[in-house]
């Protein structure tokens, strides 16, 4: 028995040895090595290493619901919407790498929402080229998408190229729900600069930004028709203003078309010097900004006078001119009175560049004019006006000042308060030039009226005018990065100096004045303010991840 035991061991030990060199002989696949996602703590929370590369990235987003609804004092056209509604949605992307000459980064966010009814949606946005507007009978004016590139960007060593913040911007609506207060905020354009940083919390910028997005249109009356008079602007289809012609004698016999609607030659050019330390920051920002036009087209000759042929009658050429802006504000940190809080202070003047001192933040975004949810008339934005009689153009100037104060009632509830005022002054005697010489030459729209008549006094297009932008809201978090709140803001235009025509109550415009002065229609007198108030209130649910 024991015999054979022993030789079925040893045959199993014979066989195992066989096989184990057999084995040897084989060869063997090593399974991949698994490569883990790695936490990067260079950059703060949220930051990962892309596998394969020693490159940091941070995906994070944000949800948005918006509701609002908005005073309105008219029916007609698009006008007479109440509430309005807004989903958003948005996607970050910041990708970083420490190199030997510091940090390289590239941030991209996008933006995409669906925005319907009053106020939320924005003529703004569809003029900038951010969204397109649906074209249903009933939705028209009132539905639109909005799908923007917000920031592609890279910075290097000092460099920040690609599509970001304007260098200019300070204060840029930083607490409020939706941005109206006035003061410049141009999140999203395309620019080169350099930031270099010295001393103990300084730093100075040098930007060249795109400065179609600072576009506020010199002031022309339309687009010419085959006749040679005019028709109301219609988007992309021209923008004129008269100047005056002369026979070869030197003696004016009508006007020469010329072509205001802007050209892009050179950048804006941007400067800014910030100090940031514990207590808070401060900025002093300074912009120049080129108004161009272009050539001018048809001659329309003087009432009474013969059609002019082509090339027997010139005008003066209307040259380029240089828009500026200057900026100060400062941010204070207070945490005495309740951590979190904070007080900004901003005030902006400039001349030709009323996007800059954001005196059209509010409703007039890339257009010449706007008012408030249909109002009484309209506060014109042009940035100049071509002086029919000798060519220059005419700097509109503006100013504004802003005040916005974040406090904590608690960790999980804060309040925001804004104030904002500004003013704009049109030039008088290009005014009244172009008045006289539109008349003069029967161009087909009028918006000035006739100079020589009393009730013209009353006509609001390129009044010197001002506004209030003001508001507060409640925001309650109840856990970290969500938010709900609501904000209600008031606001307010006004003429300077006079009345204008209020046409939410009358349905003509004067002809005629009565002993008192006053506007009338056929002899009945006509409905006149100098001022619109408006109200509006919109809330948010909102989670950033």
């Amino acid at each position: 028995m024991k015999l054979v035991k022993s030789l079925l061991l040893g045959s199993a030990a014979g066989l195992t040895v066989v096989a184990g060199a057999q084995a040897a002989d084989l060869p063997v696949k090593k399974a991949a090595p698994v490569e883990y996602v790695r936490v990067c703590s260079a950059y703060g929370a949220g930051f990962f290493f892309i596998p394969g590369t020693d490159t940091c990235l941070r995906v994070s987003g944000r949800a948005r619901f918006e509701a609002g609804y908005t005073q309105n004092f008219t029916r007609s056209g698009s006008a007479g919407d109440l509430s309005g509604y807004r989903g958003l949605g948005r996607l970050n992307l910041d990708a970083r790498t420490q190199t030997a000459y510091g940090t390289l980064r590239a941030f991209v966010r996008f933006e995409l929402a669906s925005r319907t009814g009053a106020y939320l949606t924005s003529g703004t946005q569809n003029r900038a080229g951010n969204s397109f507007p649906a074209l249903g009978v009933d939705t028209f004016g009132r539905a639109q998408q909005y799908v923007n590139v917000d920031k592609a960007f890279i910075q290097f060593a000092g460099l920040t190229a690609g599509r970001a913040a304007s260098f200019y911007d300070f204060y840029a609506h930083d607490f409020e729900i939706i941005g109206t207060s006035l003061g410049s905020d141009v999140s999203s354009t395309n620019l080169l600069a350099y930031t270099a940083t010295f001393g103990q919390g300084f730093s100075a910028t040098l930007s060249m930004e795109d400065p179609i997005f600072r576009k506020v249109p010199i002031f022309g009356t339309g687009t010419i028709l085959g006749n040679g008079q005019y028709q109301v602007f219609t988007a992309g289809a021209g923008n004129f203003t008269p100047v005056l012609a002369f026979n070869a004698a030197g003696v004016p016999v009508g006007v020469a078309n010329y072509d205001v609607v802007q050209r892009s030659r050179m950048p804006d050019f941007v400067g800014a010097l910030r100090y940031d330390a514990a207590w808070g920051s401060a900025q002093l920002s300074a912009a120049v900004h080129e108004l161009t036009v272009g050539n001018a087209s048809t001659v329309t000759p003087f009432n009474g006078f013969p059609a002019i042929a082509t090339g027997a009658a010139s005008a003066a050429r209307v040259n380029n001119a240089y828009g500026w802006a200057v900026q100060a504000g400062i941010k204070a940190n207070l945490p005495f009175i309740a951590a979190g809080d904070a007080l900004y202070l901003q005030g902006s003047y400039g001349e030709g560049a009323n996007s800059y001192t954001g005196i059209n933040s509010y409703n007039g975004g890339w257009t010449s004019n706007g008012n408030i949810a249909a109002g009484a008339f309209n506060q014109w934005y042009s940035d100049a006006i071509v002086d029919p009689v000798n060519g220059k153009m005419s700097l509109a100037r503006s100013w504004t000042v802003v005040a916005s104060y974040l406090h904590y009632w608690t960790p999980e509830w804060r309040s925001a308060f804004i104030g904002s005022y500004g003013e704009i002054y049109h030039g008088t005697a290009a005014r009244n030039n172009l008045a006289l010489i539109s008349n003069l030459a029967s161009t087909g729209v009028q918006p000035l009226g006739n100079p020589f008549l009393a009730q013209s006094a009353f006509n609001a297009v390129l009044r010197d005018s001002n506004q209030i932008v003001a508001g507060a809201s409640l925001i309650w978090s109840p856990v970290k990065d969500l938010d709900i709140g609501v904000e209600g803001l008031y606001t307010r235009q006004a003429i300077n100096s006079g009345r204008v025509i209020d046409p939410n109550k009358t349905a003509g415009a004067p002809n005629g004045v009565n002993a008192a002065g006053l506007p009338t229609l056929n002899g009945a007198v006509l409905p006149t303010t100098n001022a619109i108030d408006g109200f509006n209130v919109r809330m948010r649910v909102q989670r950033d991840f």
